[in-house]
């Protein structure tokens, strides 16, 4: 555990980040730390970088603070990069972490290593909002960083069901529950809603999709061509791994889009005994041991025959 408040005490300007293209967890540990920063820092120039997240995010307060340009010059006393495994994934807010004085890193990526000069990185934590929960005293707890939080951690459990999610998460719900907001609304919203175009996309990997080691991993394959005929973001993807994931009989999924020649961003699920985690970070990736990521190069075969041979050793 570290001491925010101690570490901040000196600082006048502050950076706060993520990873590039933020998720739930992302977008709710750092809206909440914005929040915390500027009520506890009152005199303190506070400023919050992201990639542009969903608008399904919107409604957090701290959203319309975000600064997805990148275009202040300002050299930080402190820099605060939240769920972000390393240095890289922060995408255009790295030259502001290059060049703070301080750099303090929140992250439960069991991939971190540890690469800020203060870190507080728990790999059993459900979420980067779990932590952020722990790190937030309880008199300066409000309403907005509540719901913040609270998305974070609806999403990286995916709504309570991952084997992450422990009793301490839901000892930290409780009190986020305390406060008065619409929680079944907003992981409806949020989490299980869907645009036209993602469930047409998801109909298309659910399809296309095919099972290989005797049944036990599942693949499928989004290429550029099917994004350029629906007009589609890579958001419109989210869901479709975790969606491959509880097939019946099925111990991983692998989910790939085609972001450029012989490139993809691949996406892997488990149920109980992969650590995909192990496998994403061989090809220079990272994540959590249920969930992680990486970009490969190559052909589809290529990439899916790498995966599915580091995939079936553990499964041996």
């Amino acid at each position: 555990m570290i001491d925010l408040k101690q570490e901040l005490k000196e600082a006048r300007s502050i950076a706060i980040s993520g990873h590039m293209r933020p998720d739930g967890d992302c977008v709710g540990a750092n809206t909440a730390m914005y929040q915390y920063v500027k009520k506890i820092m009152p005199e303190a120039e506070v400023d919050l970088y992201l990639e542009q997240p969903s608008e399904v995010f919107s409604f957090l307060k701290g959203y319309d603070c975000i600064n997805s340009a990148y275009d202040k010059e300002m050299t930080y006393d402190v820099f605060i990069a939240l769920d972000c495994g390393d240095e890289g994934r922060l995408g255009d807010a790295a030259r502001y972490y290059e060049g703070a004085k301080k750099t303090i890193c929140v992250d439960h990526h069991i991939s971190n290593s540890g690469f800020a000069d203060i870190n507080y990185i728990v790999p059993t934590a459900s979420s980067t909002c779990e932590l952020i929960f722990d790190l937030i005293d309880r008199d300066d707890l409000d309403v907005h960083m509540a719901e913040s939080i609270f998305v974070g951690i609806v999403h990286d459990t995916g709504v309570f069901q991952y084997e992450s999610t422990s009793p301490k998460t839901f000892q930290a719900v409780s009190v986020l529950a305390s406060f008065d907001f619409d929680r079944s609304g907003i992981i409806d919203r949020t989490f299980y809603q869907k645009s036209y175009i993602a469930n047409q996309i998801l109909g298309r990997a659910l399809l296309e999709s095919f099972l290989i080691m005797d049944g036990k991993c599942i693949v499928s394959m989004v290429d550029r061509k099917t994004m350029d005929f629906y007009d589609a973001l890579p958001r419109s993807l989210e869901g479709i791994v975790n969606q491959l994931r509880i097939t019946r009989g099925v111990e991983c999924a692998i989910f790939l889009h085609e972001t450029g020649f012989q490139e993809f961003k691949v996406s892997m699920r488990s149920n109980r005994v992969v650590d995909v985690a192990k496998v994403a970070t061989m090809f220079g990736g990272g994540g959590h041991i249920r969930a992680a990521g990486c970009t490969m190069n190559g052909t589809f075969h290529d990439v899916v025959n790498n995966l599915s041979a580091q995939i079936e050793k553990q499964m041996q």
